[in-house]
C-alpha cells in the first residue's frame, strides 16, 4: 500500500513539472544578427559579454586579438587576448577600450552601471576594470596571477569559462576558506578572486561580484569606492551555497539575484543578503539581466550544453518568480542562440544577446 501510494505521489511530482514546463507561453520575436558595423579586417570572437549605457551606445567585450605568453625563467606570462568595442546606437563601431590594458585576458562580462561607467570582468587575469565614459580606468579589483600556465594543445571550451590548464596560480589563490583550507568554495576575504563572473550594484553604489566561475562559490561585496564590506557563500547546494556562479544582477529594491547553474536554479538575496527564495524550472542559469522601469523583468539563458545543440531558450520572469515565457532555441542560424553567455535588457521588449558559440550579437524584439 505503502509502495503504491509512493509510486502515485512521484508520478503526480513528474506530471506536474512536465504540466509547468509545458505551461510556458511561448514569445513571439524577431532577431538582427547583422546590425554591427566593424572597422575592416577587424572580427569579432566569442563574445562574452554586452551591455548599453543611457544613450543606447553599445559595448562588446568579446575574447578576440593576439593572446600571448611570454616564457620567463621561472615562470609564464600570459596577456591579450580579449578586447572591448564601443558602437555607437545604430551599430557603427566607434572606438576600442582598453587596448592593450594589462588586465584583459579572457573575457567573461561587461556591465555599465547607472552612471555610464563601463565595468569589465575577466577571469584570466581575475580582474575586474572600471572605465569612464572616456575609456579612462577609475578602479582595479582583484590581482592578476603572476604565472599562468599555459595548455600545451588548443581548445577552449565554449561553456564560458577559462580553458583547462589555463589557471589562474599563485595571485588566484582560491576554492577553500584561506591559505590554510577551510569552508568549500568560501574564498578569502578582500578581492582575491578566482575566475569571477559578473558585477552588479546597489543603489547605494556598493559593489558586488560574482567569484564563481573556478573553485570559489562566493559573493563578495565591496564599497563604492573599493573597500571589502564582507563575503557570503559556499559550495553546495543548500541556500545561500552555490555550485558555478554565472550570473549576477540587482532590481530596484536592492534584492540580490544569483545564477546558480551548478544547481539548476536562480536564488534570490534581500539587501542583508539573507536568502529569500529560488526559481526554478529555467534550465541552467547563465545570463541574467534586469530590465528597469516601474515593473522590472529578470531574463535568463538556458544555455545549451557545450557538446548538444538541446536547450537555448531564453526566459522572462517576474521578480515574484513566475516564468512569464521564453523564447529561442540553440542553433546557428539568426534568431537561434548558441551559448548565450550576456543579456542587456534596458526595456523589456529590447534585448542585446551575446552569443559565445557563434561569435556574435543579435538584436532581440519582443512582440
Amino acid at each position: 500500500m505503502r509502495r503504491a501510494l509512493y509510486l502515485c505521489a512521484a508520478a503526480a511530482v513528474i506530471a506536474a513539472a512536465t504540466l509547468s514546463a509545458q505551461s510556458v507561453a511561448s514569445i513571439n520575436y524577431d532577431a538582427n544578427s547583422d546590425f554591427l558595423v566593424l572597422p575592416p579586417n577587424t572580427h569579432l570572437g566569442e563574445v562574452a559579454g554586452v551591455a548599453t549605457n543611457s544613450r543606447g551606445q553599445l559595448f562588446v567585450y568579446t575574447r578576440t586579438g593576439h593572446a600571448v605568453a611570454t616564457l620567463g625563467d621561472e615562470r609564464t606570462f600570459y596577456h591579450g587576448g580579449s578586447r572591448l568595442f564601443q558602437f555607437d546606437q545604430t551599430g557603427k563601431f566607434v572606438k576600442e577600450i582598453g587596448q592593450g590594458a594589462y588586465g584583459m585576458n579572457f573575457a567573461q562580462q561587461v556591465r555599465v552601471d547607472p552612471q555610464d561607467n563601463i565595468w569589465v570582468v575577466d577571469s584570466g587575469s581575475n580582474q575586474v576594470m572600471k572605465f569612464d565614459t572616456e575609456g579612462r580606468v577609475l578602479l582595479v579589483l582583484g590581482r592578476k596571477p603572476e604565472n599562468i600556465g599555459v595548455r600545451p594543445g588548443a581548445g577552449i571550451p565554449a561553456s564560458g569559462g577559462m580553458p583547462q590548464g589555463v589557471a589562474p596560480a599563485e595571485g588566484g589563490r582560491g576554492g577553500g576558506g584561506g591559505r590554510g583550507g577551510g569552508t568549500p568554495g568560501a574564498g578569502i576575504n578582500g578581492d582575491t578572486f578566482n575566475r569571477p563572473s559578473d558585477v552588479a550594484w546597489d543603489r547605494a553604489g556598493n559593489i558586488y561580484i560574482a567569484d564563481g566561475f573556478g573553485p570559489n562559490s562566493r559573493i563578495a561585496k565591496f564599497t563604492k569606492d573599493g573597500d571589502f564590506v564582507k563575503t557570503w557563500g559556499q559550495t553546495g547546494s543548500g541556500q545561500g551555497q552555490f555550485n558555478k556562479i554565472r550570473g549576477l544582477v540587482i532590481d530596484a529594491a536592492d534584492n540580490i539575484y544569483v545564477a546558480d547553474a551548478g544547481n539548476n536554479r536562480i536564488q534570490v538575496f534581500d539587501p542583508s543578503m539573507t536568502f529569500k527564495s529560488e526559481i526554478r524550472n529555467i534550465g541552467t542559469p547563465q545570463a541574467l539581466c534586469l530590465s528597469s522601469g516601474t515593473t522590472q523583468y529578470l531574463f535568463s539563458s538556458n544555455s545549451n550544453d557545450p557538446e548538444s545543440m538541446d536547450n537555448g531558450e531564453i526566459y522572462k520572469i517576474g521578480l515574484n518568480g513566475q516564468v512569464l515565457g521564453r523564447f529561442g532555441k540553440a542553433g546557428k542560424m539568426p534568431k537561434e542562440f548558441g551559448m548565450v553567455n550576456a543579456i542587456d535588457c534596458r526595456t523589456p521588449n529590447n534585448l542585446v544577446v551575446g552569443e559565445v558559440w557563434n561569435w556574435r550579437v543579435q538584436k532581440v524584439t519582443l512582440r
